[in-house]
């Protein structure tokens, strides 16, 4: 074969780093944001916080929060200076240490000497950042308790079985293979210490359905407490009754009134299903708005949050350095590193330009939601917001994801305001959350005792004009997590 040169004219998208570093910043959340510039201050010498030195004569909602907290530091701080060393005594204990003597005070001013409880301001703040699991309390008692090694192993085995929502959900019958070694182990030496457990907190750990648990709990409840007894009768003998809402099998059974029996179920429901679930180790997420919406003289603003907004710059004195280096690596070093932080305040600030266009349009389209709530939602596709900020439908997938707006209805992600649309009789379009707010707002005045139906539901948005058909609002209402009708049925 003979070699021979060729030239050829092609086409090819090349994503640049600094296309790769916008993209990636732009899908990033509020607190991953503050995390990639906190990692990129650390890394590169280049970045420095920028103090804000804006002189706006209104406040950010932010900082209108937190006003007046550097002034109770301030003077907390005073406090702990002007503690001398005429103050200290010539001879201390050995085996005293700091706060026995003396009353200190933390950040806010509030003793911390003592077994005091802390200043109420930072109640939610002192609270343990890593929670306990429910197989971890569960332990701890076990261990709280007098167990044999034998019942130890049954304990620990049953403990590992018992699912996050407190229930235990293997039969003992498949628990018993796990003592096929020890013969002396048996169903009966299970159910005794499936039963210690069963005393532990919370009540209704370690029931094997809802109606154990529910009789667990209710025996924890006062002997005086008003229709504990005929709860307690419900539970044992009339629960499927009671599942299947058959109130009127229920008065003749039980012998009550309608009104009884309200009182009978209204006590009933202060039990937990799920007695589990008030114990976790999942740590809370707090959400960070990244957008603000206001009202200001009848027209809507939309600013960027600044506490989610970092505040970086050039450091002055070594990009001077960069400049007159001479040592050819130290040169090549620093200038690198100074291109790199040009290109991420560069992508920064396309980021807070993007997100910022993005959510202006939004407004622009959803006032209606925010002037009348969801009933007033207009349909909305991401197509129609690329179409008028001239971006692609994949950017605008990305600077809606995780993002955040605050308005005066409460806190939504940006991808709230987005929904399909359903025709209308007079041709026009109504968007499927507006459809969802409809549907709630009717099953909250249906008749308690009379709830209605899917078709029902359907036939009522079809008078106000919305084409939808049964199947459609069922699986509305399931994405609500609304019971059907049958579900639904209570006494009036």
């Amino acid at each position: 074969m003979k070699q021979s040169l060729q030239l050829r004219i092609g086409q090819h998208l090349t994503m640049t780093p600094q296309l790769q570093q916008a993209i990636r910043l732009l899908q990033l959340s509020a607190l991953e944001l503050q995390q990639e510039m906190q990692q990129a201050l650390e890394s590169n010498p280049m970045l420095e916080i920028t103090e804000d030195e804006s002189g706006d004569d209104e406040d950010t909602p932010a900082e209108q929060a937190r006003e007046a907290e550097p002034v109770v530091v301030a003077e907390s701080r005073e406090a702990d200076v002007e503690i001398n060393d005429s103050t200290i005594p010539d001879d201390l204990p050995v085996d005293s240490t700091w706060d026995d003597t003396f009353e200190t005070f933390d950040t806010y001013g509030a003793s911390s000497s003592g077994n005091g409880s802390d200043h109420e301001g930072r109640e939610f703040e002192t609270q343990s950042n890593t929670g306990q699991s429910l197989h971890d309390h569960l332990l701890w008692q076990v261990q709280m308790a007098p167990f044999s090694p034998t019942d130890l192993s049954i304990a620990m085995t049953i403990i590992d079985a018992i699912d996050l929502d407190g229930y235990l959900t293997t039969p003992i019958e498949d628990l018993l293979p796990e003592f096929a070694s020890d013969p002396d182990i048996g169903r009966e030496e299970i159910e005794a210490v499936l039963h210690r457990i069963q005393q532990f907190d919370p009540p209704g750990i370690g029931a094997r359905d809802l109606r154990e648990s529910m009789l667990l709990q209710l025996k924890q409840y006062p002997p005086a407490t008003v229709w504990l007894a005929e709860v307690q009768r419900l539970v044992s003998d009339h629960f499927d009754l009671l599942a299947h809402r058959d109130y009127n099998l229920l008065m003749r059974r039980m012998k009550l009134s309608e009104t009884d029996l309200q009182q009978v179920i209204a006590l009933l429901q202060t039990v937990n299903p799920r007695p589990g679930g008030q114990i976790t180790d999942q740590q809370t997420e707090y959400v960070v708005p990244d957008v603000y919406v206001r009202k200001r003289n009848d027209v809507w603003k939309v600013e960027l949050n600044p506490d989610t907004t970092p505040k970086l710059r050039i450091n002055s004195m070594y990009s001077g350095m960069a400049q007159r280096s001479r040592n050819s690596a130290d040169s090549t070093y620093l200038k690198n590193q100074l291109q790199e932080a040009r290109w991420l305040l560069k992508s920064l600030q396309s980021r807070n330009e993007t997100l910022l266009k993005v959510a202006t349009c939004i407004v622009e389209r959803q006032r209606g939601f925010l002037e009348y709530g969801d009933e007033a939602m207009q349909p909305l596709v991401m197509s129609i917001i690329a179409q008028e900020v001239n971006m692609h439908e994949s950017t605008i997938s990305r600077v809606t994801t995780k993002k955040y707006m605050h308005t005066p209805r409460g806190i939504y992600e940006l991808k709230y305001f987005f929904s399909s649309h359903v025709a209308t009789e007079d041709g026009g379009e109504c968007s499927s959350t507006a459809i969802r707010a409809m549907l709630k707002k009717l099953i909250s005045v249906e008749e308690p005792n009379k709830p209605l139906s899917d078709s029902k539901l359907a036939s009522l948005l079809s008078d106000q004009g919305i084409k939808v058909a049964r199947r459609t609002v069922a699986k509305y209402r399931e994405a609500m997590t609304i019971p059907p009708s049958n579900e639904r049925k209570r006494l009036s």
